[in-house]
């Protein structure tokens, strides 16, 4: 068997059993050569590499920001968007929480997630050509938008899409101010380093509910007091245009929003093509394609 093969077939991090686990990282944080050129700096990607996550200041410019502020009321204000089951409703409001595969429904979006500044960023992390795994945005209108529980994305996307290795990196682009009290990301700075399986079996058709209210895959309070004691909490805030890139594996979460100042982001996923999801490792059947990708074509 080749070295491919049987990395696409062992399970490095097993997940959803009887017991939670802390296991060891077995994967590189940055994979692109030391001094491979790029839009990061290198100072940059030793901090990546170090704490799990790096801010990007403005990312994109007000200009811009208002043009993807524009389509994303225009996509919300469309009946048919609403009723497509890419749209994720809040459990009591009944508002929009968030809309899946943007970057499809959306030229607008596409190129944004082909923007050199992004696209460029994800293939220097992850050294290699990439391919959207997700894409979404995130709402949370003011007055009692619920928040994020804690969690690693990579846990679901191994245990429910298939990915077998840490080969994946997330970026969250404001499109509204991120203040310290409107719900925004925290992050546990160095928790990408250690991998928690988490406990229990996955159900049929969890997505249809864990996008709502996240129950498979959570960690325990005493877990996650474990990553809080040795990591501590980062909380991010920023002006829109800024831009958060966090590692797959990053302990993060965020919280209810009950100001009266909304908050809104466009997240968008990156997976190396080296990384392609296999079955997946905890649940019966993978999640849908707009959840995660079956696309496996480069961006750009």
């Amino acid at each position: 068997m080749s070295t491919a093969s049987a990395r696409a077939t062992t399970d490095l991090y097993p997940t959803r059993g009887a017991e939670e686990a802390f296991i060891g990282r077995k994967d590189p944080v940055v994979w692109s050569e030391p001094g491979t050129a790029g839009p990061f700096w290198a100072r940059e990607l030793e901090q990546f590499d170090r704490d799990g996550f790096l801010s990007v200041e403005q990312l994109i410019t007000p200009a811009e920001v208002d043009t993807y502020r524009t389509e994303m009321e225009r996509l919300l204000s469309d009946p048919a968007v609403r009723a497509d089951d890419r749209s994720i409703v809040e459990p009591k409001s009944g508002s929009v929480r968030s809309v899946f595969e943007v970057h499809r429904i959306s030229e607008v979006f596409a190129g944004l997630a082909a923007d050199p500044r992004v696209a460029d960023r994800a293939r220097q992390i992850l050294g290699s050509d990439v391919y959207v795994h997700q894409s979404r945005i995130n709402l949370k209108p003011g007055f009692g938008a619920s928040g994020f529980y804690w969690h690693s994305d990579f846990e679901t996307w191994h245990a429910e899409d298939g990915l077998p290795n840490m080969r994946t990196v997330s970026v969250s682009i404001a499109l509204t101010p991120n203040y310290a009290t409107n719900g925004g990301l925290m992050i546990m700075p160095g928790s990408h380093r250690t991998f928690l399986g988490c406990a229990g079996e996955t159900p049929e058709d969890n997505y249809k509910r864990s996008l709502q209210m996240q129950v498979a895959g959570t960690p325990s309070d005493e877990a996650l007091s474990t990553f809080a004691s040795a990591c501590g909490i980062r909380l991010f805030t920023g002006e829109a245009g800024s831009a958060t890139w966090f590692d797959c594996n990053a302990m993060h979460g965020s919280g209810d929003n009950i100001t009266p100042f909304p908050r809104s982001n466009v997240f968008l996923v990156f997976n190396s093509v080296e990384n392609r999801p296999v079955q997946p490792f905890a649940a019966p059947v993978r999640r849908p394609s707009y959840i995660a990708s079956r696309d496996f074509t480069p961006v750009g």
